[in-house]
């Protein structure tokens, strides 16, 4: 299979539940693999804003017309930065 098959395939939990589909393939170029996949049009009800997303490719189980995936978490939320205030508490 060729690495260019996968862009625009959909992508499922391994319950059924559309993540997204391949905008991109990650490659590790010294392991001679794919690393990841970046997920795009992902589901807002999964990914925080519908942002894109990289999925290790160890998390694929199945690849055809669609991408299974073996794990996926409930919920994907963008790393909440801190504010002044809060920076500032913490080291007192």
């Amino acid at each position: 299979m060729e690495v260019t098959s996968f862009i625009n395939l959909p992508v499922y939990t391994n319950k059924g539940k559309y993540v997204g589909e391949v905008k991109n393939v990650l490659l590790d170029i010294d392991e001679k693999k794919i690393d990841k996949l970046i997920i795009t049009s992902t589901n807002k009800e999964m990914v925080e804003n519908g942002m894109d997303i990289g999925v290790p490719y160890r998390w694929v189980s199945a690849v055809g017309d669609i991408i299974i995936l073996s794990y996926f978490p409930e919920k994907v939320e963008m790393p909440r930065e801190e504010s002044e205030e809060e920076e500032k508490n913490k080291y007192k």
